[in-house]
């Protein structure tokens, strides 16, 4: 009984077998994450569109939520650039009036619906779908989603605010709005941002992030840059929230449900992909199933705090894995600090100008970017660079949530469209080399007088057995054709529509005076085409275990016969 606990709540087997040696690594790794996440969560909490404050709530919230039911000892979450801009596209059209509130509620709502489908399919073994979001895809959502933060933040960085809606309207109202640049401003945040860039390169000992802040935080204070018409963060609210539900009708629940599948889809892609990265430096294992619960327990946490919804940051758990973290007590240390900051010390930021947590939002989307992967999806298969440039277009122009739907359909469209339409090839002999080889790839190989071989490079089945049936076709057509040998190493599954055009094709064939044989088709199907019927057209005897197997045999056939095969 104790394991089976155990198993659903690890936070109950860290508490059994934690030992006392990890104390001091795990108090020292908190009190370092905890100097990155109160910047952090407050620049993600407003990039969401949400009272600053309310990105330590979550912060708060999530990292005890995941330290009683999420299996990684190392992980980190909390508030996170890819998902907040997420949470306000799905929240801003419900907003009647511009009301924190409101938007406070919504994003609660939200949090709970991802932490509620995220724990159904961990509790469901659904970790799969995870790998909805291709590279390609997410690749390209996150190049996209790096320019519109960009160009969202560009205002707050410089000083001043807009009210515009949509990318181009963003640039547009922007550009006409210079003239209202408050260059203090521009100066701290730009000085933010360059620290943010620069200081990683130069050492990792210091957390880029907390330098700049603090040093944000006091330059503020000593030129008193809030009575120069600088916008600061100001005094935080004391202590922490009550948990409570957060509502306001079911028709909201309706349309926020699409922001929810979309923020469980890039949280859970990414989350898995950090986990796994993670756990393979401690040779620890990745349960997919028990990470999905562990985010969403940490998601519905949030909600009920007046958080919103959170991701796995490998920013904030690498710092804490070089800061010598050895379990999730870790993270609890981190939230209890930020307690701390909340009841005792929430004046402490007071004086953080708003532009500095833009440069802060700005470097983040930096990291997002990733020039690389374009550049070999262009080398290594242009459809993948069309789909994630598509993405990122998408994104863009449309929207983050439309963008990424978009993008999503697009993925699931193009593989249908090889499953319908996959790579065949007809196959020769190349000197020199052993085995079969495509005649397209190698132009030199020799083919057989009155055979043609052909590999079909994917299952058959109902979507695809027109297209098979016309490549056979064309081949049987040709001069002299005697035999289609079929390489079937590739195809691995039959269907009930793809057998009966194999029976009613051979019959085509055999009229002609040409032969099907099959080689190397898996004993499964074997036993399949037994079941379906088809020996009792196809011969039984045209199935061979080796490509010399069924030469050697067709050889050896008389050239007039019209046997089945």
């Amino acid at each position: 009984m104790t394991s089976g606990v155990e198993r659903w709540v690890p936070g109950i087997a860290l508490l059994r077998h934690y030992r006392r040696a990890w104390l001091p690594s795990d108090l020292v790794a908190g009190v370092v994450l905890a100097a990155i996440l109160v910047p952090q969560g407050m620049a993600y909490a407003e990039l969401a569109g949400l009272p600053a404050v309310t990105g330590l709530y979550t912060t708060i919230a999530c990292l005890v939520g995941y330290a009683v039911f999420g299996p990684s000892r190392v992980l980190v979450l909390g508030p996170d650039s890819s998902v907040s801009p997420m949470i306000l596209a799905a929240i801003t059209p419900l907003l009647v009036v511009d009301d924190p509130t409101q938007a406070v509620v919504l994003a609660g709502m939200l949090s709970i619906m991802v932490g509620l489908i995220e724990i159904g399919l961990g509790l469901g073994r659904l970790g799969f779908v995870a790998d909805l979001l291709s590279s390609e895809v997410q690749v390209g959502y996150l190049n996209g989603l790096a320019v519109t933060i960009i160009v969202s933040q560009l205002p707050k960085l410089c000083g001043f605010s807009t009210d515009a809606d949509g990318f181009f309207d963003e640039v547009r109202t922007f550009l006409t709005s210079l003239d209202e640049t408050q260059w203090r401003a521009l100066v701290v945040g730009l000085g933010v941002l360059a620290v943010l860039l620069i200081l990683p390169r130069l050492t990792t000992r210091l957390p880029a992030v907390l330098v700049a802040v603090v040093v944000a935080t006091v330059v503020s204070a000593a030129f008193s840059l809030a009575d120069h018409g600088v916008a600061t963060v100001g005094r935080l609210p004391q202590g922490i929230p009550r948990p409570s539900l957060p509502w306001t009708s079911l028709h909201d629940v309706g349309l926020l449900l699409l922001g929810a599948v979309g923020i469980t889809l890039v949280s859970l892609t990414d989350t898995i992909a950090t986990a796994s990265s993670f756990a393979a430096r401690r040779g620890d294992e990745v349960d997919p199933d028990q990470e999905m619960i562990g985010m969403g327990a940490a998601n519905v946490t949030a909600g009920l705090f007046q958080g919103f919804a959170v991701s796995t940051s490998a920013s904030r758990t690498a710092v804490a894995d070089q800061s010598g973290a050895k379990s999730q007590l870790t993270g609890v240390v981190g939230a209890g600090v930020v307690v701390v900051l909340l009841l005792f010390l929430n004046g402490l930021v007071a004086d953080l100008p708003q532009s500095a947590l833009a440069g802060v939002v700005i470097a983040a989307a930096l990291s997002l970017v990733d020039l690389t992967a374009l550049r070999r999806y262009a080398r290594v298969r242009r459809s993948a660079l069309v789909l994630s440039l598509v993405a990122s277009v998408g994104v863009i122009v449309f929207g983050v949530l439309q963008g990424i739907l978009i993008a999503i359909v697009l993925a699931v469209l193009l593989f249908f469209r090889r499953s319908w339409w996959p790579h065949g090839a007809v196959l020769g002999q190349v000197e020199g080399l052993e085995g079969w080889h495509s005649i397209d790839a190698f132009p030199a190989a020799a083919e057989r007088d009155g055979i043609a071989v052909y590999r079909w490079e994917a299952p058959l089945f109902f979507a695809n057995a027109g297209a098979f049936r016309e490549q056979v076709r064309r081949l049987a057509r040709r001069p002299g054709c005697r035999w289609v040998v079929l390489q079937c190493e590739a195809i691995t599954d039959i269907d009930v529509t793809a057998a009966g055009m194999l029976e009613s094709l051979d019959d085509e064939l055999n009229d002609r005076g040409v032969h099907m044989a099959f080689v190397e088709m898996r004993s499964r199907l074997q036993e399949r085409a037994l079941r379906y019927g088809l020996l009792d057209t196809l011969d039984a005897e045209h199935f061979y275990p080796s490509m010399e197997a069924a030469l050697a045999a067709i050889a050896e056939e008389p050239t007039d016969g019209d046997g089945g095969g």
